[in-house]
């Protein structure tokens, strides 16, 4: 066997090895969805200086893509090379204002980060309904953002805290709500029924 074969071969076992363990211990590779809710005012400013990225899809939702060994291998890679090259560094000490969303060139703040790996992806062919930028609480109960990226395998999650690349039901978040896969401008609430403590948060 090759080299690349060799290289091929050990990412499909890595994927299927990874998937096999969090649907054993969470079994809920996909988020579950409850309709629409509102628009993180952040994501509502950005939308309106770049209308085009928030508009309905032509083609609409185009399903779950499918993760071949390149295409993960895409993801690690855009994931680690956008955690490695932007600084973090807060919307207040950039912009002087508590939430600007923007494409950060050297610097930027959680969502700045999503921003960035969601274009890359689209560049690199993923469409856009399988790149959701995606609000979530810290167990300190801050929020933060993420970029879900829907496959045929699960929900994965590609976050500037870490380089590791998780799926999500793996991950200590507690889920609130992503963008629309049909339609990146609006927002659908997410049931994360992992636990009680999830369960009177989608109540409030």
């Amino acid at each position: 066997m090759t080299n690349k074969k060799n290289i091929g071969f050990a990412l499909i076992v890595a994927i299927a090895t990874m998937v096999a363990g969090a649907s054993a211990s969470a079994a809920q590779p996909s988020m579950k969805l409850a309709g629409k809710t509102s628009q993180p005012i952040g994501h509502y400013e950005f939308c309106k200086r770049y209308t085009a990225e928030c508009k309905p899809l032509p083609g609409g939702d185009a399903g779950p893509a499918t993760l071949t060994p390149e295409l993960w291998k895409t993801i690690l890679d855009v994931n680690y090379t956008v955690n490695t090259t932007i600084r973090p560094e807060t919307d207040m000490e950039q912009y002087g204002v508590e939430d600007y969303w923007a494409y950060p060139v050297t610097a930027g703040d959680c969502e700045d980060y999503a921003l960035l790996k969601r274009r890359t992806l689209m560049e690199k062919g993923m469409s856009a309904s399988d790149l959701l930028i995606t609000v979530v609480l810290q167990p300190s109960g801050e929020g933060h953002a993420i970029l879900t990226v829907r496959t045929d395998r699960g929900d994965f999650i590609l976050d500037n805290m870490r380089n590791k690349v998780m799926l999500w039901s793996d991950t200590e978040y507690t889920y609130l709500k992503r963008q629309a896969a049909e339609n990146p401008g609006q927002w659908v609430k997410i049931i994360d029924d992992r636990n009680a403590a999830v369960a009177t948060l989608q109540n409030r």
